[in-house]
């Protein structure tokens, strides 16, 4: 049954279960209630062993679990789930796990959601928080992405569902013509680039990769002379035990460094742009967003053109690392993939707890799997999570609260990652835009002064940088410090040092908004 939903003071809904009439009565003193409970008496030893993919998470589950729950997470504090990726100790972990939460709606690296599939006992219960939330009091809204590249913004993506737990869509680069060659690579969070798809020396099977379906990532495409390119992809279905079975192919024209373009064609040369493997049309399209309504289009892929103009053109990085792409200096034309990092997504935003009440849903589906593993703690898992449920309501509104101090024309937020905007709709913020330049690359005369312009637009008197970006965030911080507006930090995705729990980190997240944003930050 769906919980109750009331409007609290501050005008949103938020879900109430149906125990509250008991908070008052149930509190009990920090988080741990479980061994005394047990019917067999001992203490000291968890009835269930739990892994969740975030620490996020495993701090949920250590609230509403206390002594009963053994909980460890498979991202480290300081980790990016975006682009985690996955030990044989982790594996180990899972393996002996009786339960494992993850959030799903693709947050996780796949290699992790792969990691679980393979290795969680079997039978044991798999359960996407963030997925179904609207059952137990929360809500999902879509994500938007919007950079201001001036540039198209290409990636790759699955669409359609795939049969099979686990199964994945595998892409691979089977043909290329051209002048020069083609490296399609992704850049992780530390500025070390991973080659997908590299021609120099044929294309053969090494040159795919896979996604889970109905997720898209972002990538770079460098090509090393100008003219006309045409890329022949295929895709595959592909099961946890590597079997695979084809879906279709496809070929794209690129048009690098300003050919023209063939007759009859559709120019693409800005915006966010996806190439595509249609699962459950067996084909290979391109889909657009335009950028001006950002209504999304669908063209079978021998339809449209690809624009790779002469502003593109950059030259190869000095560091060893990327002398994959050519000798040091040499001129290469480059569609960057905007967010560093492995980033794959769909088309929900993921990051649902940046608003306290979906939380509290994640406490409700934790406590209800909890209890249905294991039926002798039932008692103390609805105790753990009343307590904690009230601590969380109270949260909400002292979030809501401080947030509310904010002079309206001070609510916006300009930080190192798109995962603020459930935080920005539920507390009456607004993304005024997010930045994470791609490492070793420097960011166009354009793109610097479309960031200045927005600070300068919406008088933004200081920006926010995560702790396990900030170090890849030195354009924004040295276009804030010309600008003159505040640098602060703000918690996305991971603890760190300083903040160890979901409470601490959304408080801080409300203290340093209201007093950086205030007048009094000013």
């Amino acid at each position: 049954m769906s919980p109750k939903r009331t409007r609290t003071r501050n005008g949103r809904l938020r879900a109430t279960a149906a125990a509250a009439a008991a908070l008052a009565t149930t509190l009990v003193a920090g988080c741990a209630a479980g061994a005394g409970d047990r019917q067999d008496g001992r203490s000291g030893d968890a009835a269930l062993t739990v892994s969740t993919t975030t620490a996020i998470i495993a701090d949920l589950v250590r609230n509403v679990g206390g002594d009963r729950v053994d909980v460890r997470s498979v991202v480290p504090h300081h980790g990016d789930p975006h682009s985690y990726e996955p030990s044989p100790g982790d594996a180990a972990r899972v393996a002996r796990s009786d339960l494992v939460f993850s959030n799903g709606l693709l947050l996780e690296e796949p290699g992790i959601m792969k990691m679980i599939h393979t290795n969680a006992p079997k039978g044991t219960p798999k359960v996407p928080l963030g997925e179904d939330l609207e059952q137990y009091g929360g809500s999902v809204i879509e994500l938007e992405e919007d950079l201001g590249l001036d540039v198209l913004w290409l990636g790759w993506a699955v669409e359609g569902e795939v049969a099979g737990e686990g199964s994945q869509v595998r892409t691979t680069a089977v043909a290329l013509e051209g002048p020069g060659d083609l490296h399609v690579y992704l850049t992780d969070t530390l500025g070390t680039p991973r080659s997908y798809v590299d021609s120099t020396d044929g294309l053969d099977a090494k040159d795919s990769f896979t996604l889970p379906p109905e997720a898209h990532t972002h990538v770079n495409w460098a090509f090393t002379k100008p003219g006309s390119y045409r890329l022949t992809v295929r895709g595959e279905t592909e099961t946890l035990d590597g079997k695979r079975a084809p879906i279709g192919s496809g070929t794209v024209t690129f048009a690098v460094g300003g050919p023209p373009a063939p007759p009859g064609l559709t120019v693409l040369d800005g915006g966010h742009a996806d190439v595509a493997v249609d699962a459950a049309a067996g084909s290979v399209l391109v889909r657009a967003d335009d950028p001006a309504t950002g209504k999304r289009t669908r063209h079978p892929a021998g339809s449209v053109v690809l624009s790779v103009p002469d502003r593109a053109k950059e030259t190869v990085p000095a560091e060893g690392a990327y002398r994959f792409l050519g000798t040091s200096g040499a001129d290469v034309w480059v569609l960057p993939q905007a967010v560093v990092g492995k980033h794959v997504h769909g088309e929900t935003d993921p990051h649902t707890w940046e608003d306290v009440a979906n939380a509290e849903a994640y406490v409700r589906r934790i406590q209800a799997e909890l209890s249905k593993a294991d039926p002798a703690g039932e008692a103390a898992y609805e105790r753990n999570a009343a307590r904690y449920l009230k601590q969380l309501a109270a949260l909400d509104d002292e979030v809501a609260g401080t947030l509310a101090r904010i002079p309206r024309d001070r609510r916006e937020l300009v930080t190192t990652h798109d995962a603020f905007g459930y935080l920005a709709h539920a507390y009456g913020m607004e993304v005024a835009g997010f930045v994470v330049p791609v490492p070793n690359r420097e960011p166009s005369a354009a793109e610097v002064g479309r960031l200045r312009a927005t600070i300068r637009e919406k008088r933004v008197p200081a920006v926010f940088l995560e702790p396990n970006l900030a170090a890849r965030a030195d354009v924004l911080r040295r276009v804030a410090e010309d600008e003159g507006v505040g640098i602060c930090t703000i918690y996305g995705d991971s603890f760190d040092d300083k903040v160890h729990d979901y409470v601490a980190m959304m408080r801080h997240n409300a203290n340093e908004l209201a007093r950086c944003l205030g007048r009094e930050g000013s």
